[in-house]
């Protein structure tokens, strides 16, 4: 994340924190410089908030010249970076939410499972509204992480020759092995009747879910079963931009594997846990919990295999045919 948040200070952050911030509001820079002080509403406002230590010499650099463009934040004060973390993250999740759940659901999303018995009246709509209550929610959850992270705190690393190309790779699979079994752990202990009850029965509601259901949690929820996915960088060595990669990667994912589809027949549907898998836990709960991969759900005996005649998409056939040779 600190890449993310220094691409953002030097294309947006740095001038705005400049404008939100600045250094000629406050009487300290004020008294050792020879700019006149900047006396708006909004500049006496500010200069009340607390800021770092202002350096003893060398205030009148040519770096203070054009004053309106310093901030008195710079990038390493805390409060600034926890600020700035929050926004981003937080119009992060908005736009990758929106973007991959509306393409897949244009056009992965089989349509007709919207004349599901069990579809909700509304439900897309319903979705999203979880959707955007829970997004802020779960996305401050994770500030802290992120910020351990521009601390320097994670095992994150800049240069692949760190480690080498061997284990650049390697560290994809580990990162999916150890998330996998890191959320299905989770996610089992979510549907105890205790923390189903409290937390993870919002995300059952969606019977049958679309793609718009991926991110329609409790926030604790989300939260809970997002913890494997940070605590690998704290435990593992993972080339930063990677990171970032397989982040995209695992949001993709779990938009896909709520399309409600139960295409099988396919070879590796033994080993990876798709969408037909995520389809069967939406409808019988108390199997398939792994994320990626089936071999948590079957040594730990909640496996179910799709099998075409589980298909929802039979039950709207099936009311389909009901409904026509009543007409």
């Amino acid at each position: 994340m600190d890449l993310v948040l220094d691409i953002c200070d030097t294309y947006l952050l740095d001038t705005l924190w400049a404008k939100l911030v600045p250094l000629s509001a406050f009487t300290a820079y004020n008294n050792a410089s020879s700019s006149a002080p900047t006396t708006t509403k909004w500049s006496q406002l500010v200069s009340h908030l607390p800021h770092p230590q202002f350096p003893s010499e060398g205030i009148n650099n040519s770096e203070y010249a054009l004053v309106p463009a310093v901030s008195a934040w710079p990038r390493e004060y805390i409060p600034r970076q926890l600020i700035s973390l929050s926004v981003v993250v937080i119009l992060a999740a908005y736009l990758v939410y929106f973007i991959f759940a509306s393409l897949s659901y244009r056009y992965i999303f089989n349509h007709d499972m919207k004349r599901h018995p069990r579809f909700l009246k509304n439900q897309v709509q319903l979705e999203i509204a979880s959707s955007i209550r829970a997004l802020p929610v779960m996305s401050l959850m994770t500030v802290p992480l992120f910020e351990a992270q521009v601390l320097g705190y994670s095992r994150l690393y800049k240069e692949v020759d760190t480690y080498g190309y061997f284990y650049f790779f390697a560290s994809i699979p580990l990162f999916l092995l150890f998330t996998d079994y890191g959320i299905y752990w989770i996610h089992r202990w979510l549907h105890l009747p205790f923390l189903y009850k409290r937390l993870h029965k919002a995300h059952h509601q969606w019977i049958i879910p679309t793609p718009f259901a991926a991110d329609a949690f409790h926030p604790v929820d989300g939260f809970a079963q997002s913890i494997p996915y940070h605590l690998f960088v704290f435990l593992f060595p993972m080339q930063r931009l990677l990171y970032l990669g397989m982040f995209g990667f695992v949001t993709c994912w779990t938009i896909l594997i709520h399309d409600s589809d139960m295409i099988t027949g396919h070879p590796l549907e033994k080993y990876i846990n798709g969408p037909a898998h995520h389809t069967l836990h939406h409808i019988y709960f108390t199997v398939n919990y792994g994320q990626y991969f089936t071999w948590a759900d079957r040594v730990n005996n909640s496996y179910r295999q799709p099998e075409a005649k589980l298909d929802p998409l039979l039950e709207v056939q099936s009311e389909d045919a009901a409904r026509l040779k009543q007409e």
